[in-house]
């Protein structure tokens, strides 16, 4: 299991949306957990972007919105993490 990491940017679009849409916490719960025990998990749609997001791995929270997020090394332990850059629809993040 790796550990989430989760940037101010992203700590807003995560209240930022489920504001707006009450619904969506139960959904970015259980993409968060499957993220954090396999982040390459079928249901998650995981890929590799390009362009000027290139680095940064894109997966599916449901059909509207998506998770941004980047594999980065904790300095102290050298353990992979998984830090959380942002959320939202595909025009938002994308």
């Amino acid at each position: 299991m790796k550990t989430l990491v989760w940037s101010p940017a992203f700590v807003r679009a995560v209240k930022r949306a489920v504001r707006h849409h009450p619904g969506l916490r139960a959904r970015i719960e259980n993409t968060l957990q499957q993220l954090a025990e396999d982040p390459f998990h079928p249901t998650l749609h995981s890929h590799k972007l390009k362009g000027e997001l290139a680095g940064a791995w894109a997966c599916t929270v449901d059909y509207e919105n998506r998770i941004l997020f980047e594999f980065v090394r904790d300095p102290k332990t050298g353990e992979e993490e998984i830090l959380l850059l942002t959320m939202g629809s595909h025009e938002e993040v994308y």
